[in-house]
């Protein structure tokens, strides 16, 4: 049989051609990136960049001062370095949290460290794009809407009241604000949105949890991240056996959708088969954590907002007197009793504008976008800030001032950012304001208070949380 060498050859040279053309177009797209413009800025060190001027600036919850604005100065509102290990563009203003925030699912996605994911659950509402996104969503929204705000306001309520029953009580004692708005949290979110029991030691189990949501992702004993995900595997068989009764109990007839709230909207949807047993979990581990922490220090500002400026404190508390006035001895509040409380939320959103809950959010770009004239490649992280909105003079004047009343008059649209925007804008949003509001209530109708540390600073571990925990000395007022 005869051989043709002539392409005996061609084939041997075949891998060589295609590595050669490969390259070929490997540098030409290359140069065809070179020629885009990227934001100014400096990428720092190889693969670490500037990570750890970022993490020194956020451990001393200093982020915005000590390393945004730094670098807004020098480049502008967007500009280019790289956080742990990827390429990153931060933008600061109203425009650019409407132009990043309503383009999910468009332009760019939800990007959250590898730690994050494993230990919220790769199938929660913040991994989840599209029509998945907003099926679980809507499952969320329907439980808050205001039929369903009806059957919960007088839970939380009853919670509330028992709460502080139990653990304020005595003629005059101190405590932590910070640490009881966080079991008071918890207990919310479980018994109230969940119709779950709160045992002891659920919260400290959680709170392991959290501890490793932004550490390393790198398992060995004793690091936060092992100790973090041991927590998330008892977390897991504690709501499995849950999920598992509440699904039982439904297929029965034993429980109706609307029974339980939340969950059993998320084991409906699991029965039907449109959600698996793991999102179910995944959702509830995430709500936990999302309305947990950053509502209690949402709570804990406000009261040391309150404490800083008596004059907003009188007003405030006689709109609850008020409200008392026109109830019955012992009766709840009621959804309408919440909307009367107009200047109570003025005060709520001032505190959270000058101490917002999260800084901002990560976004990765799924394609190259073009934006105020400079390209984000394809891949590239983008950071949007809550500071860079709420302490800028061009939204809110005198920004370092506390003046809840600038809240009456019609705020830019994404320049008040502390729960996000666009399609990923917090699903826990009217709870927090719910938590928030019937909880200021109960406190300044029944207690005399004053705070310990009026000045106390804010630290980050890993979100932000008052350093001495708020302590509050109380006194029950005379009826």
């Amino acid at each position: 049989m005869s051989v043709d060498i002539s392409q005996v050859l061609l084939w041997a040279l075949f891998p060589l051609i295609a590595l050669v053309s490969f390259s070929f177009l490997w540098y030409k797209q290359c140069c065809n990136r070179d020629k885009r413009k990227l934001p100014p800025g400096e990428m720092g060190f190889p693969l670490i960049g500037e990570t750890m001027d970022f993490f020194n600036a956020q451990r001393k919850n200093q982020l915005f001062e000590e390393f945004v604005q730094p670098r807004i100065l020098k480049h502008g509102k967007i500009f280019k370095t790289r956080i742990m290990g990827s390429p990153t563009v931060i933008v600061n203003g109203a425009e650019a949290n409407k132009f990043f925030l309503s383009n999910e699912f468009k332009l760019v996605k939800s990007s959250w460290p590898s730690s994050s994911v494993q230990l919220m659950g790769s199938d929660s509402i913040m991994e989840k794009d599209g029509d998945k996104h907003r099926s679980l969503r809507s499952v969320i929204g329907t439980t808050l809407s205001y039929a369903g705000l009806e059957v919960l306001v007088p839970k939380m309520c009853n919670l509330v009241q028992m709460h502080l029953a139990t653990n304020w009580k005595g003629q005059e004692k101190v405590i932590s604000l910070y640490s009881s708005a966080k079991v008071l949290t918890f207990s919310v979110v479980f018994e109230c949105l969940l119709g779950i029991n709160v045992e002891p030691g659920m919260l400290d189990t959680f709170e392991r949890v959290l501890e490793g949501v932004f550490s390393p992702a790198i398992q060995f004993p004793g690091s936060k991240f092992s100790r973090a995900k041991k927590a998330r595997v008892e977390i897991e068989k504690m709501l499995v056996k849950v999920v598992r009764e509440k699904r039982k109990e439904m297929e029965e007839n034993l429980l109706r959708e609307e029974d339980g709230m939340l969950l059993c909207r998320l084991v409906h949807g699991m029965i039907k088969g449109e959600i698996s047993e793991k999102e179910v979990i995944d959702n509830v581990v995430l709500l936990v954590f999302a309305a947990h922490d950053t509502t209690s220090f949402a709570v804990a500002m406000t009261f040391k907002m309150l404490a800083q400026h008596p004059d907003c404190y009188s007003k405030l508390l006689q709109e609850h007197v008020d409200i008392m006035n026109n109830k019955k001895n012992g009766e709840n509040l009621t959804v309408e009793d919440i909307r009367k409380m107009n200047y109570t939320w003025q005060v709520a959103r001032e505190s959270m504008r000058l101490f917002p809950p999260i800084f901002g959010s990560f976004r990765k770009a799924i394609t190259d976008i073009e934006y105020e004239g400079f390209t984000i490649p394809r891949g590239w992280k983008v950071l949007w800030t809550a500071y860079g909105t709420h302490y800028n003079e061009e939204y809110f004047k005198e920004p370092l001032s506390f003046n809840p009343s600038r809240f009456e008059e019609a705020i830019p649209p994404y320049a008040f950012v502390p729960f996000g925007g666009g399609p990923r804008v917090c699903a826990g949003y009217q709870l927090a304001k719910l938590n928030i509001l019937i909880f200021v209530h109960y406190v300044v109708t029944q207690y005399e208070w004053f705070l310990l540390h009026p000045e106390e600073q804010v630290t980050m571990d890993p979100l932000p949380l008052p350093s001495l925990g708020m302590p509050i000395k109380i006194s029950s007022k005379c009826t």
